[in-house]
């Protein structure tokens, strides 16, 4: 189905708008609330029904369902002030008033009408004009059981996936509608990637024998045909769904830095003036996730000229925040100065898109630093709950939930995160903040052991160096622990008690004195 309207063109089963040919990008949620309206232009669309159909039913802010009309009023050419093609109707809701033209099988000129048919009489879709940021598809995981009756658990990975890879927000996950016309069919990857517009694949297969499952997944780079990224999964089928849950996580953990990492190689074959927000972005990341003090003021560079470009970009902004806040939590950055940067930041992000699990993920940063522990508690969990597959906030979490004496929970975020995704550039953090759990837990010889691993990953981590210092200076191993000092000082030259003791931020005065006394016995001053 295609819907005409003025110079505009939005293809329901392509999940794609355009304007005079050329694509125009669209959150998912706002594509949803555009269908919806004009769907049903022939009255006025209420607040509780657009929540109902687009959020579900679930609770959503007064200034979300806002910034989502005001984003779908921009992706039409309207505004709140013309209002020619959505018009609100005071005190009662919303209209799609626009002229509209419905392409439809049997009336007047059907779209696969003008399409090329396959040698099944089915229609190809045409070559899509590029986005301003890479999409993926999720092509239907294949059933290798030999049962036909076992497609629904084959299917149910694969929609699993595109609804978690939907949360992301960095990229276009293309609609199960669209990606699952290739079920059953050999069709080349390049193929799919003109067809569906698509610069990532991912596939996979699902064999199923008794009480036991083997999931195999890959990721595709369309244009060169190489695997980026591929994993076995091997599991007993004690209950289907948390097996599908489980998988799905797995899967969209470590396909995430694995994308991110393929388009900042292609971002820098690109000349620096054709560099748009996108482009930069995810430079930007790619520096994020190196995790070392110059890559990071780098990152910071990269995010300033994105939002020079688009001061609206929400993922610029959340990652701009991010970047402020581990650069000040490592010491490489004044704590005074960063965190108030970082705030304004997030919440611009927020404003931007209330449901970017990175912007709750920075603001949940900045609270914590603020000393608003509950705040930042609920900002990470909503985080996780807008996106469960989100490693990078699970970890923290972890930090988090320790600084307030929680290390027992913290310990489990931590690993949670690290079993979720070990290939993870970040997975060295994850080992630190368990090492510092079970310090905080007094068990200094797992704190030790943990944060020797995360050094082995990475051996410029400030945290791992700290947590290991610590450690050693409280288990009474003082030549070693003094070792570790001189370890501590080359990656963070500034640190002294005093900056310990006040830029931490302990919940309770118990446990930085703890902290603090390790450093002590280590030769700190």
């Amino acid at each position: 189905m295609q819907f005409h309207f003025s110079d505009h063109v939005l293809d329901v089963n392509l999940r794609e708008l355009t304007r005079g040919g050329e694509s125009v990008a669209v959150e998912p949620q706002v594509f949803d609330l555009l269908v919806h309206l004009i769907e049903n232009r022939d009255h006025v669309v209420t607040k509780d029904d657009l929540i109902e159909t687009v959020w579900d039913g679930r609770i959503v802010s007064e200034s979300t369902l806002t910034s989502r009309i005001n984003a779908a009023r921009r992706a039409v050419g309207d505004s709140g002030k013309d209002q020619a093609v959505i018009r609100t109707i005071a005190r009662k809701g919303f209209r799609f008033v626009g002229d509209v033209q419905p392409l439809v099988s049997g009336g007047g000129v059907h779209a696969a009408a003008l399409q090329p048919l396959d040698f099944t009489g089915e229609p190809l879709h045409p070559q899509l004009p590029a986005l301003d940021r890479t999409a993926i598809a999720v092509l239907p995981f294949a059933n290798l059981s030999g049962e036909p009756e076992q497609e629904y658990f084959s299917e149910g990975i694969s929609e699993d996936i595109i609804t978690a890879l939907s949360k992301l927000r960095w990229f276009y996950v293309i609609a199960r509608n669209s990606s699952f016309i290739y079920k059953q069919k050999s069709v080349h990857h390049q193929q799919i990637g003109e067809e569906l517009g698509v610069g990532y694949v991912v596939e996979g297969s699902v064999r199923k024998d008794g009480d036991h499952v083997r999931i195999a997944a890959q990721l595709v780079d369309v244009a060169t045909g190489s695997h980026l990224w591929a994993e076995r999964y091997d599991r007993n089928l004690a209950d289907v769904f948390a097996v599908q849950d489980e998988i799905t996580q797995a899967v969209v953990a470590a396909i995430e830095p694995q994308l991110y990492a393929a388009e900042n190689f292609r971002a820098r074959r690109k000349a620096p003036d054709n560099m748009a927000a996108w482009d930069l972005v995810m430079r930007a990341l790619s520096h994020y996730w190196r995790v070392t003090r110059q890559d990071n003021l780098v990152a910071q560079a990269l995010l300033e000229k994105a939002i020079a470009v688009d001061p609206a970009y929400g993922q610029a902004l959340s990652l701009l925040a991010s970047c402020h806040m581990f650069s000040a939590h490592m010491g490489w950055q004044d704590m005074s100065r960063t965190v108030p940067t970082a705030e304004r930041a997030a919440l611009a992000a927020i404003r931007a898109d209330s449901e970017d699990a990175w912007a709750h993920y920075a603001l949940a940063s900045v609270y914590l630093f603020h000393r608003r522990f509950d705040d930042s508690i609920a900002e990470f969990e909503l985080a996780l709950r807008l996106n469960p597959s989100f490693s990078p906030a699970r970890g923290l979490y972890g930090v988090a939930l320790s600084y307030r004496g929680r290390w027992e929970e913290g310990d489990r975020a931590a690993r949670e995160a690290l079993k979720l995704s070990p290939r993870d550039p970040f997975a060295a953090i994850y080992c630190g903040v368990a090492g510092y759990c079970q310090y905080i837990g007094g068990n200094y010889s797992e704190a030790i052991r943990l944060s020797r691993e995360a050094l082995r990953q990475r051996t410029d981590f400030v945290g791992a160096h700290r947590v290991l210092t610590a450690a050693l200076g409280m288990a009474g191993s003082t030549e070693a622990a003094k070792a570790a000092l001189e370890g501590l000082r080359r990656t963070q030259p500034n640190i002294t008690l005093a900056w310990l003791a006040s830029e931490l931020p302990f919940e309770h005065d118990a446990d930085k004195a703890h902290y603090v006394e390790g450093f002590r016995r280590a030769g700190l001053k």
